[in-house]
């Protein structure tokens, strides 16, 4: 996390309201999003609204097996659409930025798998189909049917933050100033993250050299 410079992690950047379009186990899609009321540029930072963050602890809602799986997921085609418009982060107000189905919850829970396998009509293999791609590191063909956004996603450059809570109900369909500020620790592949949405600041971020110096050498 430490290797994250500011001009990485703010940026000008679309809060999206998809929850009018989602319930249990849907599928995110390129389509939903560029249908927001809220536009999408290239090179934006995306943070993606389900609602799903009413089930998470504490809240009036909560419901942790449906927070965390449960919740809307894309498909390695939001993927490619996300690295197409150069999408520099996104966030997203649920357990992971993969589908529940996408990832080791399927096996963990096979009773949830069961269910949404009669709710899609198919397995959760055909559903979510093996996808392949090439080990940057080391050149191997990677053959894969989990974690699209973990795995190939992260090493083409486009992470997450999972999790967003907060305020997000006020900033809904909204384009403003969006930072992620994790803790700077060396050797952390994950962390907790403050988000912030800036309002009435411009649509340029301009980061001083002696900021972009500090976070480099922490």
């Amino acid at each position: 996390m430490a290797s994250y410079a500011l001009t990485d992690l703010v940026s000008h950047g679309a809060v999206v309201d998809i929850s009018d379009q989602v319930e249990d186990w849907s599928v995110i899609t390129p389509e939903m999003l560029e249908g927001a009321d809220v536009e999408i540029r290239d090179g934006d930072i995306l943070i993606i609204h389900t609602g799903w963050h009413e089930y998470y602890e504490g809240q009036p809602r909560q419901d942790l097996v449906r927070y965390f799986c449960m919740h809307p997921g894309g498909k390695r085609e939001l993927v490619e659409w996300m690295l197409d418009r150069k999408i520099k982060w996104f966030g997203i107000d649920a357990g992971s930025g993969d589908h529940p189905m996408n990832t080791s919850i399927r096996t963990q829970r096979p009773d949830l798998a069961r269910q949404f396998e009669e709710k899609v009509g198919m397995s959760c293999e055909e559903f979510f189909p093996s996808f392949e791609y090439t080990h940057k590191p080391s050149g191997r063909t990677v053959l894969s049917d989990l974690f699209p956004f973990h795995n190939y996603a992260f090493q083409e450059g486009l992470i997450h933050a999972e999790n967003l809570g907060g305020d997000i109900d006020l900033v809904l369909n909204q384009r403003c100033i969006i930072g992620a500020f994790p803790w700077k620790f060396e050797d952390l592949e994950s962390c907790p993250c403050r988000i912030i949405a800036f309002f009435d600041v411009g649509d340029d971020v301009e980061v001083p050299t002696e900021a972009l110096g500090s976070v480099a050498h922490q």
